[in-house]
């Protein structure tokens, strides 16, 4: 139909101007042909603005109504079976039922990994490299000693969240109130409730959502195929397509491949696909970086993030490309309405590809929810049962009551919250639901959402 975008490997998307009929190639008498038009372009016609109109006033604050209010009341309450007696106030940081089983099913998970986890043996033998070298004069030609830095940086990175996931130290020179502002502690991130609309970036005005992207997907699908076409199967025909670049038209290229879009498809969207790393893949890969994706026909340049691949409303984030199971990449990218195939590449400065991961597309959400966590860590200076003097933690008063209200754990288990600060060195008693080992170690995990970096360009 000539009211339906193409898309062009490598350039774009572009509007049919009309499709008339074609002589055939392999026979021989062409000049009785007579060029027929079957679908001409109508005012219906999609735009190809790919990104929407950005106001820079609609995020303005305005005070909610009565009736926004009730809503959010009813939306907040959560009822729990508590002892007679108990107050709403305490009510609120008791576990229910749920929530301990949750937490105990993380324990059992732990508990499992260590028990599996057996040494390799590796095979070696004997090299002799002095004759090698001799045998490779040109090998460190081409070796850059800043690229091989860079690598073995985010090499020990990597070892080092693997280690020890998602631990910090506090810093000494910047206060943790201003270094976390942006963060925020959560009583169960499984269960706690997050806005999927709060404190969105610009580039979130510049896509296009679609609501209940599965029900919408299914039915556009059915409809494209019962609806018929101006141009029957095995038909030939000469497509003319507007506003082409020269780079096309003056290519050497015979054979050009063109595929025609459903609708939506040139609009902008936060797109997220499940995938798995390639076996020979060893490559250290933050979030956030460069990569090459081939998402079906199209093929682009972005800058993903990856988290869990998880069914809960909020996903951790992976600072590193895993290196094993299956991970949801997501990134900046056009509406794709059929389950694609994705394939991530690196692209090296040489031109070549090395490939990543491989997966399939699943859905187009910007609600999904991806939290990176930041665990501090402190040690118990003083015990005295359930209390415990607690030091390393924070580093000034003012950080200590500015944290107060968010729930300390320890690595066996225990939950407290913060009594008082002692002193003006960060030190702080902390009361907890059972006794303290002097071993143990004290955490607090703080949690804020990250977004995908929009650095879009076909390639």
């Amino acid at each position: 139909d000539a009211d339906q975008l193409v898309h062009i490997p490598g350039h774009g998307h572009f509007k049919i101007q009309k499709i008339c009929t074609a002589p055939d190639p392999l026979r021989k008498q062409k000049d009785m042909f007579e060029e027929v038009s079957l679908s001409t372009q109508t005012s219906s016609s999609p735009t190809l603005d790919m990104e929407s109109p950005v106001d820079e006033m609609d995020a303005e604050q305005t005070w909610p109504t009565e009736e926004e209010l009730l809503d959010a009341e009813q939306n907040n309450k959560h009822i729990k079976r508590v002892p007679k007696g108990t107050s709403s106030y305490q009510a609120v940081w008791m576990l229910s039922d749920s929530e301990n089983s949750e937490d105990e099913e993380e324990d059992a998970m732990i508990e499992e990994e260590e028990e599996e986890e057996e040494e390799s043996e590796e095979e070696f033998e004997d090299v002799d490299t002095e004759s090698q070298a001799a045998t490779e004069p040109d090998y460190d030609v081409h070796f850059d000693e800043e690229l091989e830095a860079e690598e073995l940086r985010k090499f020990r990175e990597a070892n080092e969240d693997e280690a020890f996931p998602d631990e910090i130290d506090t810093p000494l020179d910047v206060p943790a109130r201003v270094r976390f502002q942006k963060y925020r502690g959560l009583k169960s991130f499984r269960t706690s409730p997050w806005d999927v609309k709060e404190n969105l970036p610009l580039d979130y005005a510049r896509i296009s959502q679609i609501a209940n992207f599965n029900n919408i997907r299914k039915y556009l699908l059915k409809k494209q195929l019962k609806e018929e076409r101006c141009v029957s199967k095995g038909t030939y025909v000469s497509i003319y397509i507007e506003n082409v670049p020269l780079a096309i038209t003056g290519s050497s290229c015979s054979a050009l491949s063109i595929f025609s879009l459903l609708p939506y498809e040139q609009k902008m969207c936060v797109q997220h696909a499940v995938v798995h790393r390639h076996p020979q893949s060893e490559l250290v890969l933050k979030s956030k970086e460069t990569i090459l994706a081939q998402v079906g026909f199209r093929r682009y340049v972005i800058r993903p993030i990856y988290s869990q691949n998880t069914r809960s409303n909020k996903h951790k984030l992976e600072r590193f490309m895993p290196t094993a199971g299956s991970f949801v990449s997501s990134y900046y990218a056009p509406i794709t309405l059929s389950s694609s195939p994705v394939i991530l590449f690196r692209q090296e400065e040489n031109g070549s590809v090395t490939l990543l991961s491989s997966g399939a597309m699943l859905s187009c959400n910007p609600d999904r929810v991806v939290c990176k966590r930041v665990v501090l860590s402190g040690h118990p200076f003083k015990i005295n049962k359930r209390t415990a003097v607690i030091r390393y933690l924070f580093h000034n008063r003012e950080d200590i009551t500015y944290f107060k209200p968010v729930e300390i754990k320890t690595k066996d288990g225990r939950r407290g919250h913060i009594k008082t600060a002692l002193g003006t060195h960060g030190h702080c008693k902390i009361g907890f639901d059972g006794p303290l080992k002097q071993s143990d170690t004290v955490i607090m995990a703080l949690y804020k959402r990250v977004f995908p970096k929009w650095d879009f360009q076909y390639s």
